[in-house]
């Protein structure tokens, strides 16, 4: 049992971190034992994502106020929160996956950038390839462009040359 003082820390703690969050998933682990979420926590925790049980009344006082007040009306029943900082895609990645392996885990809902995303957005997203990749495309589309621009620029040089070593032959004959 939290006395006062640790209640009123870990709301400060998780409002703070609501304010920051990249993504935020809620779970329900209804018939997960605790080996399985100490499981679940380590593997998040190698990619400093977090994984907190905390009451809804403490995820509500701590939502107040932040983008996460979204999600109010999902603090029912036993939740588990994940917190990513980083990556959106990894940690939904990494949540779904783990409910592969442990389909007893729920994913109720997420929050990434502003919006609310239900189960199969959150899988939705888990399937978009990892961010770098992503920016690997997208540089490739812009330097597409680029590339057609100096091979339709070089073609008519390239003629040109062409038609130079024709007429140079043609003198040296």
């Amino acid at each position: 049992m939290l006395t006062r003082e640790e209640k009123q820390r870990l709301v400060e703690e998780l409002h703070e971190k609501f304010k920051v969050a990249k993504a935020v998933f809620l779970t329900d682990f209804t018939g997960l034992n605790v080996e399985t979420l100490t499981r679940l926590r380590r593997q998040l925790k190698v990619h400093k994502i977090e994984y907190k049980v905390v009451k809804n009344t403490l995820l509500r006082k701590a939502s107040e106020k932040t983008p996460l007040e979204a999600l109010a009306e999902h603090f029912v029943g036993p939740n588990g929160i994940v917190l990513a900082f980083d990556d959106p895609v990894l940690s939904a990645k990494l949540l779904v996956d783990f409910v592969k392996e442990e389909p007893e885990l729920d994913i109720k809902v997420g929050f990434v950038e502003g919006k609310v995303l239900g189960p199969e957005e959150v899988k939705a997203l888990a399937n978009l390839p990892p961010r770098e990749v992503l920016i690997g495309q997208f540089i490739g589309l812009l330097k597409m462009p680029m590339i057609r621009l100096v091979s339709a620029l070089r073609a008519p040089l390239q003629e040109l040359i062409g038609v130079l070593e024709a007429i140079k032959q043609k003198k040296q004959q």
